[in-house]
């Protein structure tokens, strides 16, 4: 009884300093939309749109849309993706060019306080209708994913079968948003996938012949370390990312937000990567401006006007000098948007007050709280809510004092704080033996249980071990020493959070 008191009291300590810290990060900055989102191009900018035109019309614009992730608290991945679907469409995209990843289980979820709607801003409407379900549940996996971008139907299991099945004067939009880790991105169903292998299947693609350019938006903590130092120049791919190699991207439209979710919602709506590059699309004329034009927007937005106070770095990659192709060849174009001038004055639903967002990570925890202290006192809702918080909290903890202690035995208490937090040098890949790093992180999942879409961050650790000469054998034999349980993985609590 008095360890379960103890930990209880921990759990309660912990939360408490993750809101305040949660509070502390969305309290605003008093910078309007308008002046976090809005800079100023050179006044001599070349405008070509006919010639844009003219190219377009040579090829066919493709998409691919990824929600990795699945479960209510993760609301605003696919919120994102949907929202995406119907910016591409309202410009034209055709729907059989556009491949969508998502679980499917936010709209109908019994949280939902919009039953089969989902909703991307506080203000906004339904982004769910009319959105395919090419790959949704256990269909959403890296192999229906790799396939559908090399338009190999053969590969696909499960789905529509709809691939991307473009040709040499085509033009591929890659759009992604979920949780991430140094060199890895989560996916709904296991694995999760690897920068290695994404590469790869890039690398695939260019010597199929089968595009003429590809862009990569991608959502996600550490999401430069999926390219850094690993895609090549020369493959005609143009990448920006929500943040660099060794840092959190952003969850936008939390609870406590200015502006936050309508009162009903208790969950993040967005990402702030992600809803600037979506906004600035709805309202600019995509003829004029450029993919630098947008990166420049989106990374003041993203950088919280460059405070970088709750806001992450974006970054490009690849072949950088594509970024003076007009958005029009990738998205499409809004006709409505046709005699707008660049760059464009926010409408009034966008003309508000917005404070900085809140870690990816931490976004599920603000969800629980949320979900926890709304419930009834004394309700089922309000014992399972605490339960899952509880939980929550505890594996949380368990998987960061787990890695840590396999560090210890392994480098000794002195050097373990070094290998755990050590970050390589820009433009370095993270980890000189991708074998050996997926090895140890399935290791560790069969000894000490799965590392979850928060541990993910771990990954660093994990490739700083390959890096010093660890080899798996010896990982494995740590890990079963650390996580010596009855059944060799965490065990859940056999009672909940209670205020």
């Amino acid at each position: 009884m008095e360890s379960t008191r103890n930990l209880k009291s921990a759990l309660w300590l912990i939360t408490v300093a993750l809101l305040l810290a949660s509070v502390a990060a969305v309290r605003t900055y008093g910078k309007s939309f308008e002046d976090q989102a809005r800079i100023q191009m050179p006044s001599d900018r070349v405008e070509d749109a006919s010639k844009d035109s003219e190219e377009a019309e040579k090829g066919t614009r493709w998409a691919v849309l990824i929600a990795g992730s699945r479960g209510y608290g993760n609301y605003r991945h696919q919120a994102d993706i949907c929202h995406a679907y119907q910016i591409l469409r309202k410009n034209g995209v055709a729907e059989e060019n556009i491949v969508v990843f998502m679980y499917d289980d936010i709209a109908d979820n019994y949280e939902n306080p919009r039953p089969g709607q989902i909703i991307n801003s506080p203000m906004g409407s339904d982004v769910y209708h009319g959105v395919p379900k090419d790959y949704t549940g256990k269909d959403v996996n890296v192999n229906n994913l790799f396939a559908a971008i090399l338009g190999d139907k053969s590969a696909i299991s499960g789905g529509s079968g709809k691939v991307v099945d473009s040709g040499p004067d085509d033009r591929i939009f890659i759009y992604y948003s979920d949780h991430g880790g140094p060199g890895v991105l989560g996916m709904p169903n296991p694995p999760n996938l690897y920068a290695p292998d994404l590469i790869s299947t890039l690398q695939k693609k260019y010597d199929l012949g089968t595009y003429k350019k590809i862009v990569v938006y991608l959502e996600a903590c550490e999401s430069g370390s999926i390219f850094e130092g690993l895609l090549p120049e020369g493959l005609n791919i143009y990448v920006t990312t929500a943040s660099n190699a060794d840092e959190s991207s952003w969850g936008f439209y939390c609870p406590g937000m200015i502006p936050s979710p309508p009162e009903e919602f208790y969950t993040c709506l967005g990402d702030l990567y992600s809803i600037a590059w979506m906004e600035d699309s709805e309202i600019e004329n995509l003829r004029r401006e450029t993919l630098k034009d947008q990166y420049e927007i989106v990374k003041k937005r993203t950088s919280n006007h460059e405070t970088y106070r709750g806001g992450s770095h974006v970054m490009e990659y690849g072949d950088v000098v594509n970024h003076v192709d007009h958005l029009a060849l990738y998205l499409g174009f809004d006709p409505a948007n046709e005699n707008v001038s660049f760059p464009a004055v926010p409408n009034d639903n966008l003309k508000m007050v917005s404070s900085v967002g809140v870690h990816q990570r931490d976004a599920d925890m603000l969800h629980l709280w949320h979900k926890f202290s709304r419930a009834a006192e004394g309700s089922p809702r309000k014992a399972e809510a605490g339960k899952e918080l509880g939980n929550t909290m505890a594996l949380r903890m368990h998987i960061d004092e787990s890695v840590k202690m396999i560090a210890e035995v392994l480098f000794g208490a002195d050097r373990a704080s070094a290998i755990l937090k050590h970050a390589v040098e820009p433009g370095q890949a993270l980890v000189d033996d991708w074998d050996c790093l997926k090895a140890m992180v399935r290791s560790y999942e069969s000894r000490c249980g799965f590392l979850t879409q928060y541990g993910m961050k771990h990954t660093r650790a994990f490739a700083n071990m390959c890096n010093a000469g660890v080899g798996v054998t010896r990982f494995t034999e740590a890990a079963a020493e650390v996580c010596a349980t009855p059944n060799g993985v965490w065990q859940p609590l056999s009672s909940g959070f209670s205020a």
